[in-house]
């Protein structure tokens, strides 16, 4: 008789295509939204707004989101999400259509909801296995994300004219499709974790104040992870287009270095997970800041057109590890009565830190240049190894104490 995948796997495959979906929808977002706010906007200074909302609209549900979850399932959470994004696109589409700036950033802003939800795929896929399987299920989920970095942005140059008449409407349309089928998806095949994974001690453990989970060595480094490496991600990607462009190369090349940047941060899922459990968590977190560090490198010594392709996929990569080992991380710090709570902080703490980094990455690209905007990540990877670093050393000196109380109980 053939053996079946666990449920908790099963599962991780539903939200890795579901991942798949939103990133389709998401890239097609990013990648247009500027465009068509700048188009519909009643004053020019207001372009970004849409494109900001998606943001904005995100860090403010994705606590409630958390909470939600707890009280209907994942299943429901997800599936309200996914029609979010439904809505959203639907809406924009009204909007572009009619021309009105202030509906468009009412459908922008549902989309950043959809994100919001999104953003727990990965952890309910760490939260339906055991310990040792976390990381590879986190990889799972993102390897969703690999055809759809590279789909969604030639979904929305091949949509964008449908409607003859009403240029991007088409694109947004596509995204409401996108959200359409994530919610079947998730309605019709995943299915919520009913029992704790095997290996999980914590399941009849009460809830501790979250002070004394944001103490534990582990809860800070995959902190330092997730958001110290989104952060670094999210500065150098932004000001990565604008930087090629004052380079004097086209608008097209970064475009394209956009492009192979996200190959660079989905495509490490189909391996990192292994990687993890074959040479160990820590290692590959550091592998991860090095990868950035080398992005620094590449990008301070050359303004080539292959030295943005070199770093920019150097920083996809390393974000990914540092991002799938950090998820992994906050995935085994909390008991599962701590979750909601748990997790809802950790990720708000992500996208209000990340939303800064977007927003400031501008200005230092204006007034600093490409070479200094790239050294201020420096300091930032330092401080994400000391953290990293406290928690290794921490898990060393854990069994030492345990041997040692243990030789005392024997005398």
């Amino acid at each position: 008789m053939p053996h079946s995948p666990s449920p908790g796997r099963r599962d991780a495959w539903i939200l890795a295509l579901c991942q798949g979906l939103f990133t389709a929808a998401i890239s097609i977002d990013l990648t247009l939204t500027g465009l068509t706010g700048y188009q519909l906007a009643p004053d020019k200074m207001l372009a970004t707004l849409p494109f900001a909302l998606i943001t904005v609209s995100g860090a403010v549900v994705t606590l409630a989101a958390s909470f939600l979850m707890q009280r209907l399932g994942r299943r429901a959470g997800f599936a309200l999400g996914a029609l979010a994004g439904a809505i959203g696109g639907a809406v924009s589409v009204w909007a572009v259509v009619h021309e009105d700036f202030w509906v468009f950033c009412a459908g922008t802003a549902a989309v950043g909801v959809f994100q919001a939800f999104a953003q727990y795929y990965r952890l309910a896929a760490a939260d339906a296995v055991g310990p040792d399987e976390k990381s590879r299920a986190v990889s799972r989920v993102l390897t969703g994300g690999v055809a759809a970095a590279i789909l969604g942005p030639l979904l929305a140059a091949w949509s964008k004219d449908l409607f003859p008449t009403a240029l991007f409407a088409g694109a947004y349309l596509m995204v409401a499709l996108l959200g359409l089928l994530s919610m079947a998806l998730l309605v019709g095949l995943y299915r919520d974790a009913r029992h704790a994974p095997a290996g999980d001690r914590t399941a009849d453990e009460p809830a501790r104040p979250f002070t004394e989970v944001a103490r534990q060595p582990i809860f800070v480094a995959s902190i330092a992870n997730n958001v110290i490496g989104s952060a670094v991600m999210m500065l150098v990607m932004t000001a990565a287009p604008l930087a090629a462009v004052a380079g004097h190369h086209s608008i097209d090349d970064g475009a394209n270095i956009i492009q192979w940047h996200m190959v660079g941060m989905y495509a490490p899922s189909f391996f990192a997970g292994a990687l993890i459990q074959r040479y160990g968590l820590a290692p590959m977190l550091f592998v991860g800041m090095a990868l950035n560090a080398a992005c620094v490198a590449l990008a301070v010594a050359s303004a080539d057109l292959m030295a943005f392709y070199l770093a920019l996929f150097c920083l996809g990569i390393g974000w990914n590890f540092m991002f799938v080992g950090g998820t992994t991380l906050l995935a085994q710090s909390y008991r599962p009565s701590e979750r909601a709570k748990v997790q809802g902080i950790a990720e708000l703490i992500r996208y209000v830190v990340t939303a800064v980094a977007t927003l400031v990455a501008g200005p230092l690209l204006e007034r600093y240049g490409w070479p200094v905007l790239n050294m201020t990540v420096l300091p930032m990877l330092a401080l994400a190894a000391l953290m990293t670093l406290w928690w290794v050393t921490a898990g060393r000196r854990a069994p030492a104490a345990l041997a040692e109380v243990q030789a005392e109980a024997a005398e």
